[in-house]
């Protein structure tokens, strides 16, 4: 391989390996949420999108910038996802229904409500944050003098995949070693024994969904210096995040954070050597061959790979 050719690889892994990062956070708050509650939000990217416009708000009103965002956009959407399963998905999942799935029609609807919402005030523009650093990057051969290849990396998108991989660390601990966060543990993975060890089972899916929304909240702030913001946006991530739990696993969050690498670098491999409107189409074709060859998920895979041994 030539080293035009070689250089374009690494960028474009390198490039697969950032939007992973993202991905994984937003895919790692619908399986948090899938895991314990069972059931699939298909409001997640309109959450994901009201974080958006709460972080574009607070830059064009105040001129905070999308990062420092986070620490504001991140509760005001726990807050929301606690109201939305406590006043409405609760209520929904107690109903006996002729169609089981009633809860997940109901994300549903509220997403359009949110996308509504959001076309009602803001319009359907395009609007964006411009910050200075969305346009900059750093160079390998900054650090690196006598570098035969020549990489660059995006200030914005390099700021955004430490945020994210910060976040996810933050919630490994607060999983593993806090009691709440041991509590959504045993709650995903045994309801029954859960209640049995008198674990608040209803309290817990009311912060899990919070928490799943708080996640995507952050991810949206983490985005928005990259992306261009309008009320459609979340249909399209609201896909990415089912891809990511069905390619890592239902529940799991190692698994959301593999699928979200693997898909990330995949789409980037795709807009590179086929062609940037092609990377919805590889999107599909990886989410297909999950489902034929690997419907447990990645982590399905990992835990085979630990019993053989």
């Amino acid at each position: 391989m030539s080293s035009p050719q070689l250089e374009v690889l690494l960028q474009t892994l390198i490039s697969g390996l950032l939007l992973g990062g993202l991905y994984a956070l937003i895919g790692i708050g619908m399986t948090l949420i899938m895991g314990v509650m069972k059931i699939i939000n298909l409001a997640h990217g309109e959450l994901m999108m009201v974080a958006m416009y709460i972080a574009y708000g607070l830059f064009t009103l105040f001129h905070l910038d999308p990062y420092l965002a986070v620490f504001i956009a991140a509760p005001a959407l726990f807050i929301l996802g606690v109201l939305l399963q406590k006043f409405l998905i609760n209520p929904v999942l107690k109903v006996d229904s002729i169609l089981p799935e009633n809860q997940v029609i109901l994300t549903v609807g509220i997403g359009m409500v949110l996308a509504n919402l959001a076309t009602v005030f803001f319009t359907s523009d395009y609007r964006s944050t411009p910050v200075d650093y969305a346009t900059k990057a750093w160079y390998l051969s900054d650090f690196w003098k006598s570098s035969p290849i020549e990489l660059s990396l995006s200030y914005a998108w390099s700021m955004s995949f430490l945020i994210a991989v910060a976040i996810t660390i933050a919630l490994w601990f607060f999983l593993a070693r806090t009691d709440t966060g041991k509590s959504i543990r045993a709650t995903a993975q045994d309801n029954d024994a859960a209640l049995l060890m008198g674990v608040n089972v209803g309290k817990m899916r009311v912060i899990t969904f919070g928490l799943g929304s708080a996640l995507v909240g952050a991810a949206g702030c983490l985005f928005i210096p990259i992306y261009y913001l309008y009320p459609d946006l979340g249909g399209q991530f609201t896909l990415i995040a089912f891809v990511i739990t069905i390619l890592g696993g239902l529940g799991s969050t190692v698994g959301a954070i593999i699928g979200g690498l693997i898909l990330g670098v995949f789409e980037s491999l795709t807009a590179t050597y086929v062609g940037m409107g092609w990377a919805p189409v590889g999107r599909f074709v990886i989410f297909v061959a999950a489902l034929i060859f690997i419907p447990g998920g990645v982590v399905s895979l990992l835990r085979r790979q630990k019993w053989g041994k």
